[in-house]
């Protein structure tokens, strides 16, 4: 099909999509396989998948249900629990408490994905962290009378022009559990011209919702019963929670209105939205080790879909350090360069700029 008979289909699936309704499980994604390699945002890199992180796994049946919630003053409320899975939320941001080590879980996790369409683009065990390719929700597309006639021959070029990606870090606590994370990153297809003949794909923001089902469909997988999981989606109301930036001596910082377990959970997921590359974290320093790649260092070549989604940008990775220092019950988020001084470049601002608008 040539790049006008795609484009025309293109505008007639985003025009009958946007009478369609997606219900909340209405979902249906099918990989993009190896070849689109979609990033978010376009001037940050991630680590290339090695083998050496992938870990066997089976599946793990959970122990007798039952129904829990926690109380503990300035803790997060967990709101719904059977055995040892549980549902927590602090602002704007849900996860799962799980009372099992983490290696028992990255293999029923690995598979939960697979069984939901997706291709896992990245696993690194050792920083507990997965990363599927990019998918697109087949569910989206209206079911009439126009994609009909077109017939199951044409189908795979009918589109909904968003595709959706999503990260998964299991992280261990101090009980010996782990705790689950699952955070989106969205890109659109949209017109660059007005006589709609060429696309361009940009990044779409981050749909908490999503994560949200995903979460429910993994407690689920891991034994809540799915009645349960539902109530425990719907009685976990996000909130919108403080993130200012702040400057003193020539250093700005992101400002939290939380303690430092808080803090550090709303910064991880935040890093996870967007699309930093995490190469290791020490919690107990309160540091996250990221990888930045400098806007404009993008060099020629790579895949097409590369070139196309944002992916092959070819920039040198810079590295820094995202420092969460806490005292009570208010936090600061600062950027270090990687010897561990603190920075005041243009891109330890942005990247703290990026920061802020995931935090706010």
């Amino acid at each position: 099909m040539n790049q006008i008979s795609r484009l025309a289909l293109l505008g007639i699936t985003v025009a009958l999509g946007a009478c369609s309704v997606l219900e909340g499980d209405k979902i249906d994604y099918r990989s993009s396989g190896k070849g689109p390699s979609l990033e978010v945002p376009p001037d940050l890199t991630q680590l290339s998948r090695d083998g050496r992180y992938t870990v066997a796994g089976g599946a793990v049946s959970a122990s007798s249900y039952q129904t829990t919630s926690t109380g503990a003053p300035g803790a997060p409320t967990a709101l719904s629990a059977a055995g040892d899975v549980r549902m927590e939320r602090a602002g704007s941001q849900r996860w799962l408490v799980v009372n099992r080590p983490a290696d028992q879980l990255w293999g029923p996790t690995r598979d939960f994905w697979q069984e939901n369409g997706f291709l896992l683009a990245q696993e690194q065990a050792n920083l507990g962290i997965m990363e599927t390719d990019w998918a697109e929700n087949r569910a989206k597309l209206p079911n009439d009378l126009i994609r009909n006639a077109l017939g199951k021959v044409l189908d795979s070029f009918y589109s909904t022009g968003e595709r959706d990606r999503f990260r998964t870090r299991l992280e261990r606590n101090a009980s010996g559990g782990t705790e689950i994370y699952i955070s989106h990153r969205g890109m659109v297809e949209v017109y660059t011209t007005n006589l709609k003949d060429q696309t361009v794909w940009q990044p779409r923001p981050a749909d908490p919702e999503l994560e949200a089902e995903f979460l429910r469909r993994l407690l689920v997988k891991l034994g809540l019963p799915a009645e349960q999981a539902k109530q425990a989606v719907a009685a976990t109301t996000p909130t919108k929670e403080a993130a200012r930036v702040t400057t003193a001596q020539g250093q700005s910082a992101v400002q939290l209105d939380d303690g430092f377990d808080r803090a550090w959970r709303r910064v991880g997921l935040a890093l996870d939205r967007t699309g930093f590359t995490v190469e290791d974290r020490d919690r107990a320093q309160g540091i996250y080790f990221v990888r930045y790649v400098e806007p404009g260092s993008e060099k020629s070549g790579g895949s097409f879909f590369g070139k196309l989604f944002g992916g092959d940008s070819g920039g040198t990775p810079l590295k820094y350090r995202v420092l969460v220092r806490s005292q009570g019950e208010s936090s600061t988020v600062s950027v270090l360069d990687d010897k561990g001084q603190p920075d005041t470049t243009a891109n330890a601002q942005r990247i703290l700029k990026l920061l802020a608008d995931d935090l706010k």
